[in-house]
């Protein structure tokens, strides 16, 4: 499965999961419903009337405002839940006691933990998400967030403790794979929609332990709770239904999805055999984890199988990596596999495996990294240097990188932004600016939107007041000379991207637009522009234009381009963003094959693709354009 369809899956994983919780809710309407018929039989037949009898001289109105209430006290409950985890991934790793880790860490652990999400990240084709330490003993992890701009990933500290390299990198891959797939999404609503389900099995438990303290009503407060929290029973019963209708083939996918990552099998084959192997296991200690059971790697509970488990069997999940094991798991005891020394010689090893032979087409590798992917991301960290990389890392200096980047080449301009800097920025923020800009300079664009994407965690850990004065100041940088032109907009893109759902909330699409033909003048807009930016010659331009414009089988003329209008390209952005996910490769096909029209790739148009790509929520490996199906003849 690709990315586009992954993310139309996800689409309709959505709407499976809005029936699955209409059923739900019908049913508890008829329990509820029987609960009360029941009770007024009891009463009824108490004064000598029949059970018939009793039922009947209830007033029909009764049966229009249970039915009510229940559909009001679960969308509430639903609604109440869906808001308190607005904040996204982030809610959900404090919920469950997590700290992000710091960059600044002199843990080697966690170092090396953040430099496998780093790469993982760029290689993906997103923003590096931040990085939370659980406090719990066992192997688990999980990714959440609305999208890949908020998300998070999660690790227990017995996971670092336990996990080698190789198997960490398993792990990760396998909950950026939930990213991509979109899986992250469904799974936060999932919590929503299991909360105002099992809301009227809360109420029950409530009146049950109040009618244990009453000493006037208490029976009647007893036997209500009784049946509510019988009725909540059906709840949870349609609550572990839901859970492992979504989440038991995604786990399989991810599984899957981690060794196409990585190349390596045995990492997160490993990885699951030593939580087999481990005493604690995948258990979570945390009062918080079985409400979101369904997001971590491994079973929160061990041995817990069955019908409704969130996750596939253990074993079931390594066969299918690994056909060849034999079903013995290792003992694994708390701090066994631990070996500093090696760790340290090991630092940041190359990945294993081998490439495929054949290398997939182009819309094949949107939102789908591969080993190449992940080497090319370690060469452009590394490639800028310990200094940059460091700046990166630091909210404080993160600013000022950027600030550097937007330092126009005219030194008349230059001064102006400086002193506007001086001014509307924090204190002495200029002064880094002074040690950072030599380094920005020697570097070209895509290296400078590697430390980009790198900074987002640094970004994210601002306050929201320093979020607003960033983006103002950014804003005004861009502008200082009246133009805005390729680099500055991307730069913003990305920025924006990364940043404005964890500041500002999650930002949605619903790709309602099902057919290319209804924005093929915003796709003509595209494509003209990226021709026009992309060759010198009349000529040369046509040409890129008419070999994107033939894949989407366009008749609008081509439009010159005299300048970069970002307005313009944003104009067509926002029309084309809204196109149903399996329409995306296409127009993404288009933009490419414009670009290597003429065979070569600058440094501006790939920053520009990167640009556009985010702008549509596809996610672009670093290499994906030198696929070779994506050259024209």
């Amino acid at each position: 499965m690709n990315f586009f369809q992954a993310q139309d899956n996800a689409r309709r994983k959505t709407w499976q999961l809005a029936a699955m919780f209409g059923a739900a809710v019908v049913t508890l309407i008829i329990l509820t419903n029987l609960l009360v018929a029941i009770t007024f039989g009891a009463s009824g037949t108490q004064v000598g009337m029949t059970f018939a009898e009793s039922l009947a001289n209830i007033p029909l109105d009764t049966w229009f405002w249970v039915s009510g209430g229940v559909v009001g006290l679960v969308g509430v409950a639903s609604v109440y839940k869906y808001l308190s985890i607005q904040g996204g991934g982030r809610t959900i790793a404090e919920a469950l006691g997590g700290h992000p880790i710091s960059h600044n860490t002199e843990n080697f652990e966690q170092r090396q933990l953040l430099n496998v999400v780093e790469e993982m990240a760029i290689a993906a084709g997103i923003s590096v998400p931040p990085v939370y330490l659980i406090p719990e003993a066992s192997i688990n992890a999980f990714a959440a967030g609305f999208s890949p701009e908020d998300a998070v990933i999660g690790i227990n500290q017995g996971t670092l403790d336990i996990l080698d390299r190789e198997e960490l990198q398993g792990v990760v891959a396998h909950e950026f794979s939930h990213i991509l797939n979109g899986d992250t999404n469904i799974n936060l609503r999932l919590i929503a929609v299991l909360h105002g389900i099992l809301f009227i099995g809360i109420i029950g438990y409530g009146l049950l332990r109040a009618g244990a303290f009453s000493r006037r009503n208490g029976m009647p407060i007893i036997a209500l709770g009784a049946g509510l929290a019988l009725i909540g029973y059906g709840g949870t019963f349609f609550g572990n239904m839901i859970k492992a209708g979504v989440s038991r083939q995604r786990e399989y996918l991810a599984d899957a999805s981690a060794v196409q990552f990585t190349r390596n099998p045995e990492g997160i084959a490993d990885a699951l055999k030593k939580i087999g192997g481990f005493s604690a296991g995948s258990a979570m200690e945390s009062e918080s984890a079985q409400e979101v059971s369904h997001m971590f790697f491994g079973s929160v509970k061990q041995n817990f199988a069955g019908l409704f488990s969130t996750h596939p069997p253990l074993d079931q999940r390594i066969k299918a990596i690994d056909p060849s094991w034999a079903g013995t798991f290792p003992n694994v005891q708390p701090g066994s596999q631990i070996d500093h020394k090696a760790r340290e010689a090991s630092g940041t090893a190359g990945f294993a495996g081998a490439q495929p032979s054949t290398p997939p087409e182009f819309t094949e590798r949107v939102g789908r990294p591969d080993l190449e992917s992940l080497e090319v991301a370690q060469r452009l960290i590394s490639d800028n240097g310990p200094m940059l990389n460091n700046a990166a890392h630091d909210p404080y200096d993160a600013r000022a990188l950027i600030y550097c980047m937007l330092l126009d080449e005219s030194s008349d301009i230059r001064t102006e932004q400086l002193n506007f800097l001086e001014e509307a920025a924090e204190r002495g923020i200029t002064d880094a600016m002074d040690r950072i800009y030599p380094q920005v300079q020697k570097v070209d664009e895509q290296h400078q939107l590697t430390l980009l994407e790198t900074s987002i965690p640094a970004l994210k850990s601002l306050s929201k007041p320093q979020y607003q004065r960033f983006t103002q100041n950014t804003a005004r940088l861009i502008t200082a000379d009246g133009l805005v032109d390729a680099f500055e907009w991307v730069l913003h893109r990305l920025l924006t991207h990364g940043l404005r759902s964890h500041f500002e909330g999650p930002q949605r699409t619903h790709g309602r637009i099902k057919k290319i033909s209804k924005v093929s003048a915003e796709a003509a807009k595209l494509l003209s522009i990226l021709a026009t930016l992309g060759q010198s010659g009349a000529e040369e331009q046509m040409r890129a234009y008419q070999a994107g414009a033939s894949e989407l089988k366009l008749t609008e003329p081509f439009s010159l381009q005299n300048d970069f209008d970002y307005q313009r390209m944003n104009q067509a952005l926002k029309k084309l963003r809204e196109l149903n996910p399996l329409q995306k490769p296409m127009l993404l096909k288009a933009c490419a094959k414009t670009v290597m029209a003429d065979d070569t790739v600058t440094t501006r148009e790939s920053a520009l693709m990167q640009g556009i790509a985010a702008t549509l929520d596809c996610p672009l490996p670093p290499n994906v354009l030198k696929t070779p199906d994506i050259r024209t003849t």
